[in-house]
């Protein structure tokens, strides 16, 4: 996938609204390596750098274009690095995760990989997005089915007909507890964004969900991908006004000591 960092941004202060949220559940403790699962465009893990500065901490990121725009942030303790979040490897005492786990698949395999790298004592802190039942995603696979060819059978998620593999908060915490999680913290947050009818979620969905797919389409056929996909949308969003109720998942978690 191609992201791109400006597209990403125009929206940045609310996505950057949950991130708030979650690092203010994170506890004070004295971590020593930290990993930002997805980092972006790292503006995050500098802040999480900036608040830990005794810790080493680590970006890590699969795509060239956001770890390029994330080496502008410099600390003595933080550094970016690419790398699959599957692949992860190495024990951290805090694993940060902003609207990242949400591309892959399995979140209770994924939790169980994910706590064999938490050191004893260390925190999980993950915030995801969870509007995979809102009509712009529903309108976007059914958009996707449409151009199923083309894709060469690509879904969003890796799963059948594109379904989220996000959970609730619910079953979150019950995961977590089954590994033994301690101090769990789960919940579900609406972030209300204004856009411009049909056209602003384009704007919006141009940054995130719709990148997988023009990523994998000729200039041609994303342009008839982005026109049928707005044909929905402008029948479901006629107006000129459209409140998006941007939901998201945060759980912040401890594993106990021994």
């Amino acid at each position: 996938m191609t992201w791109n960092p400006d597209v990403y941004d125009q929206f940045k202060a609310a996505r950057s609204a949950p991130v708030q949220d979650l690092h203010a559940l994170i506890p004070d403790r004295p971590y020593r390596r930290v990993v930002d699962l997805g980092c972006g465009t790292g503006e995050h893990t500098l802040t999480l750098a900036r608040r830990f500065p005794d810790a080493e901490v680590t970006g890590l990121d699969s795509s060239p274009e956001m770890l390029a725009r994330a080496a502008a942030h410099e600390a003595p303790n933080l550094r970016f690095v690419p790398g699959d979040i599957a692949a992860l490897s190495g024990d951290f005492d805090l694993i940060h995760a902003h609207a990242s786990l949400q591309w892959l698949p399995d979140h209770p395999a994924l939790l169980s990989r994910l706590w064999t790298h938490l050191t004893p004592g260390g925190v999980l802190a993950v915030q995801v997005p969870a509007n995979h039942d809102h009509p712009s995603h529903r309108l976007l696979s059914e958009t996707a089915a449409d151009f199923a060819a083309a894709l060469g059978g690509y879904t969003r998620f890796g799963t059948a007909h594109g379904a989220s593999p996000v959970l609730s908060p619910a079953a979150y915490a019950e995961h977590l507890d089954a590994l033994g999680a301690q101090a769990i913290t789960a919940l579900s947050k609406v972030y209300p964004v204004v856009l411009d009818g049909a056209e602003g979620l384009i704007a919006w969905t141009r940054g995130t969900a719709l990148v997988p797919y023009l990523s994998r389409l000729d200039d041609a056929t994303g342009a008839r991908f982005l026109a049928a996909y707005r044909a929905r949308l402008q029948a479901a969003y006629p107006g000129e006004r459209l409140y998006y109720a941007f939901t998201r998942v945060l759980f912040v978690a401890s594993k106990p000591t021994a």
